[in-house]
């Protein structure tokens, strides 16, 4: 079984989390499903591409105004990148953007749960723990050790609490219907095809009724032209049959990063947040290796190589996405931290340790937490959001381990 990594993938291996990434997807598939955005090296101020110069426009004016032509705007979100999420729930509090937006899709959602979210969101009395199982009984780790989403479940029903029944907006649970009660083998997760998932639930939910929806989403979910892909994207796979309605908005991974100081970016002379436009500009011009990593796998024995991404992906980011969201110098974004509520909650984690030790009970936990606590601890002394520039063996040796012992335990007599 072979585990694609990525940039972002450093920032999903929280403690215990990384141990999850072990049993996720052969081959390069759940790289994209993942969806991670990052740079493959940095680039020199005088690296560019042929178009003119990119002009940045007011991030939430220019988001809103996408609205009036396109029916749903896509961008990442959850991802580790605490300044994106924060521009995220800066959004939705915006008065002008709930007199815009019906639907808010999240990648972090469970659909087999939707109608206990449905209840919780509409305001009606559901324990906090039931409506928990959305973000945390996903397909993915990220998910569940997520902060944006501890925070933006709650802060929906408060709005929705605010507005009157006609304007309250509802949020979709795009994941898969995984029921991690009948998992018998950590791997099954795997199985499921969560852009399939995501495509269906925007159509049948968004598209076919003519709602106007924001989908938080990894930006490789979102990506247009994969249509013919082996691994195409959720946006995608819609696109066939409803084309042309979808505003995507990349970040800007690790462009512009590692420089001597802050007045030398391309940049800095941008406000921010800023939106700026991919087609016709330098920018737009480059191609995606100028912002994603070169991708590597996780073999069955635990070995590190190289995966080659479709052809489709080989081409100018402005035929992938829409729009560049300029959140302030590169060098200087900050990292979600690990929530308090995750952290300290022994049975959550007792959980995550039953699912990731399947088909086997898990081993003892004392001392995995012991050192998953210090690490927390640790983290706080560097909060910056920093990306590989590249995925080495070095940057890559946790999760090998990870891969190892989970390797072993499988190994060893019950």
């Amino acid at each position: 079984m072979d585990i694609p990594m990525s940039g972002r993938m450093a920032f999903y291996m929280r403690p215990e989390g990384i141990r999850f990434w072990r049993g996720i997807r052969c081959c390069a598939v759940l790289l994209f499903l993942a969806a991670v955005m990052v740079a493959s090296r940095a680039q020199t101020p005088q690296e560019r591409g042929p178009g003119s110069e990119p002009t940045p426009e007011p991030a939430v004016p220019s988001i809103l105004a996408a609205f009036d032509t396109y029916e749903v705007v896509g961008m990442g979100e959850a991802h580790g990148d605490k300044d994106q999420d924060d521009f995220i729930l800066s959004l939705i509090r915006n008065p002008a953007f709930l007199e815009k937006v019906n639907d808010i899709a999240v990648e972090c959602g469970n659909s087999l749960y939707q109608p206990i979210l449905d209840r919780y969101i509409a305001g009606e009395d559901v324990r906090f723990s039931e409506v928990q199982k959305v973000w945390r009984n996903t397909t993915q780790i990220m998910c569940s050790w997520s902060g944006f989403f501890e925070q933006f479940f709650p802060l929906m029903r408060a709005i929705n609490q605010r507005l009157p029944p006609g304007k309250r907006l509802r949020v979709l649970a795009a994941d898969p219907p995984i029921d991690w009660d009948q998992i018998k083998d950590y791997g099954d997760h795997s199985k499921f095809d969560r852009e399939a998932s995501m495509a269906s639930v925007m159509e049948k939910e968004v598209l076919s009724k003519h709602r106007k929806a924001l989908m938080l989403f990894g930006e490789l979910h979102l990506m247009h032209g994969q249509e013919k892909s082996a691994w195409p994207s959720a946006v995608s796979i819609y696109e066939r049959d409803y084309p042309n309605l979808t505003f995507v908005i990349s970040d800007l991974g690790s462009f512009d990063r590692d420089l001597p100081t802050l007045s030398s970016g391309r940049f800095a002379t941008w406000p921010f947040p800023s939106l700026a436009r991919t087609k016709g500009s330098w920018l737009g011009a480059l191609d995606l290796w100028h912002f994603y990593p070169r991708q590597v796998s996780i073999g069955k024995d635990c070995d590190v190589h190289e995966v080659e991404l479709p052809q489709s992906m080989h081409k100018p980011m402005e035929g992938l996405f829409d729009a560049f969201l300029y959140l302030g110098p590169q060098d200087l974004r900050l990292r979600e931290q690990v929530p308090a509520d995750i952290a300290l909650d022994m049975g959550y984690r007792m959980e995550q340790r039953r699912r990731e030790a399947l088909p086997k009970p898990p081993g003892p936990a004392t001392e995995a937490f012991r050192k998953s606590d210090q690490e927390i601890v640790n983290s706080a002394e560097d909060p910056f959001y920093v990306i590989p520039k590249e995925m080495t063996k070095d940057v890559m040796k946790g999760a090998v381990q990870s891969c190892l012992d989970r390797k072993n335990r499988s190994n060893a007599p019950q």
